[in-house]
Formats: C-alpha cells, structure tokens, sequence
C-alpha cells in the first residue's frame, strides 16, 4: 500500500491493493447477496495503513464538529480503528464484548464506562446498521449517551436510514 495518501481516492487504490476489496459472490450478515466484499479485517496487517485509516476518520469526526468523550469500536473490525483514533488524539476508548463471559467480571462493556458521557461509535462498513444499532442498545444500557457514530465504509443499502429512524 502507498505510504502516505492525501485523500479518498488514494485510500480506494490502497485498499484495493491490499485485498480488502474482493469480487466474486458474497452473502452479507444482513442476508443480502452481493457481487463485492469488503474486508477491511486485513487493514490490521498494514500498520500505515491502520494509522492512514484513522485519520480519515477522525478527520471525517472533526469536520461534522462531532462531540466525542469517548469511543467504542464494533466488534470486531472497527476496534482497530477505534484504537488508532484513541491513541492518536488521546480520546478514551471502550469495547463491547460481543459475547459476555459467564466468569470474571461478566461485563458487556470494558473499559470505563462514564454514565452520561457521550460515546461515538466507530464502524467498518455499513450496510443496514444492525451492528451499530447492537453496539448503541448496549452502550446505553450502561449509562452512556450515543447520538453518532462514524463509519469508514457505507454500502448504500438502507443503513443511514434506518440509523436515523
């Protein structure tokens, strides 16, 4: 992959150069079929990369002047992301398990949690939003205020929509 890329189109051709893009036939989590595949899990193989990733994203955070006291990647992919932009520019991070333990602290969320604090949710891909939503349900259960979340890759299929509905 480049090593330094200015903009979307760069990113694109990076992507693309590592694999993360794939062509052939693929059923989505959300039970649709689809002719591409995006599998940004291989992004955590690319160090610049990851770090490149998270800047387009905190960018993305600072120009729609998002309030952000915290963050919490969607399990699994997204933690990544969620790490890079939390390292970065100092901003603190839960996780969501995405299966809670039956031992230890059999916590939903790690990390700690502040009720009433604002947490942006970091995401992916999107495709109907069902992952963020999860992510959002559990998060508020704890205490914690969700109004966003920032997501690197939107597939068009009905996943704004159904975020702001």
């Amino acid at each position: 992959p480049r090593g330094n890329f200015t903009g979307m189109d760069d990113l694109v051709v990076s992507l693309f150069e590592v694999e993360a893009v794939k062509f052939g036939s693929f059923r989505l989590k959300s039970g649709v079929d689809s002719p591409i595949y995006f599998d940004l899990r291989v992004i955590v193989s690319y160090p610049s990369l990851l770090v490149q990733v998270g800047e387009v994203m905190w960018n993305a955070i600072e120009k729609q002047k998002i309030t952000v006291n915290c963050l919490c990647g969607v399990p699994y992919a997204a933690l990544p992301f969620a790490t890079c932009i939390s390292t970065s520019h100092d901003v603190p991070m839960v996780m969501r398990r995405k299966e809670v333990k039956a031992h230890g602290t059999k916590r939903a969320v790690e990390g700690k949690v502040n009720e009433k604090e604002k947490c942006l949710i970091v995401e992916d891909v999107v495709s109907t939003g069902g992952s963020i939503l999860e992510t959002a349900e559990v998060l508020r259960a704890e205490g914690m205020v969700v109004e966003n979340a920032i997501v690197l890759l939107n597939r068009d299929q009905g996943g704004t929509e159904n975020l702001q509905g």
